[in-house]
């Protein structure tokens, strides 16, 4: 099992998407470049989803051909449909995701389709991405909870990530999208999802809505997932999920996983940094308990 742990940093994505005030494309693209020197791999720089469903992403394009990308980083951005792919190709992405649901009804609400026509909405895209040698990211929300449905079955978790897998998907994110999993549901979803796609496809994405995410993490650590998702500050919500508060923190998954001796490539002071500089333009505090910690041991 490896001693070092992926973080996807979905901070300018997740986290900004539900942000009620205009961020301008000068303050994204600083908060890119700022995650880009703190040893991060992967950042989720944008979306190219329809404006009219979620305007904080409408200007992904321009965040994406304005960043400084630095070597060893991948630049990738969430895309629903051909037109998107198209859109994020033109912009450079590195990597796209797709985005499906265990709900019915979260997948109506989100992106207005079944779960199985989400799922043949992106054959094509997927094969568009395969032809521009393009790596796909497979999203499954909804996999503790959902806002609409309440509990959501264990084996339907399971069949949308092995379909997704089946698709291409190089690795599937399991997204507790209103954050309600606990240690307890997150083993028994864990489970059943690893009866048909092994652990070294597998990644967690786990919003802190009951403060549970960082135990939820060390579950999916336990079974040998070595890829989690973060955002750096705490940012983030679901426009689709009432309540929801932001991802995990990436502040405190990394000085989590250090102190197990896990090593992650990054620079927990410098992320630190990062975190209080877009709490400031943002003018909100910042959620992450390591973030805080460190800022007032510095002032000290």
């Amino acid at each position: 099992m490896s001693d070092h742990v992926t973080l996807v940093e979905v901070g300018p994505r997740d986290g900004l998407q539900n942000e009620k005030q205009a961020i301008s494309v000068e303050d994204k693209v600083a908060l890119v470049n700022d995650l880009s020197d703190t040893g991060l791999s992967i950042i989720e720089a944008g979306s190219f989803v329809s404006p009219k469903w979620v305007p904080q992403m409408a200007n992904s394009d321009a965040v994406l051909q304005q960043i400084n990308r630095k070597a060893g980083v991948r630049y990738t951005a969430l895309t629903p449909n051909l037109r998107g792919f198209e859109d994020a190709l033109a912009a450079g992405a590195d990597e796209v995701a797709i985005f499906g649901a265990a709900s019915e009804a979260f997948s109506q609400k989100n992106i207005n389709c079944t779960i199985d026509e989400s799922l043949a909405r992106f054959a094509p895209v997927i094969e568009a991405a395969k032809a521009n040698g393009l790596p796909v990211r497979g999203y499954v929300s909804c996999v503790l909870g959902c806002p609409y449905e309440g509990d959501i079955a264990v084996s339907e978790v399971a069949r949308v990530a092995q379909t997704l897998l089946e698709m291409g998907c190089y690795e599937i994110s399991l997204g507790d999208t209103i954050g309600v999993g606990t240690p307890g549901s997150t083993a028994k979803m864990l489970d059943a999802v690893m009866q048909v796609v092994p652990s070294s496809y597998l990644a967690v994405h786990f919003h802190d809505t009951y403060g549970q995410a960082l135990a939820n993490i060390l579950v999916a650590l336990e079974k040998g997932i070595r890829v989690v998702d973060s955002a750096v500050a705490g940012l983030g919500g679901c426009p689709y999920a009432k309540g929801a508060s932001g991802n995990v923190a990436s502040e405190d998954v990394v000085y989590m996983l250090h102190g197990m001796g896990l090593t992650t490539g990054i620079d927990l002071e410098a992320l630190v940094k990062v975190g209080h500089t877009i709490s400031q333009r943002l003018g909100r505090d910042v959620q992450s308990k390591v973030g805080k910690a460190l800022w007032a041991a510095k002032a000290d």
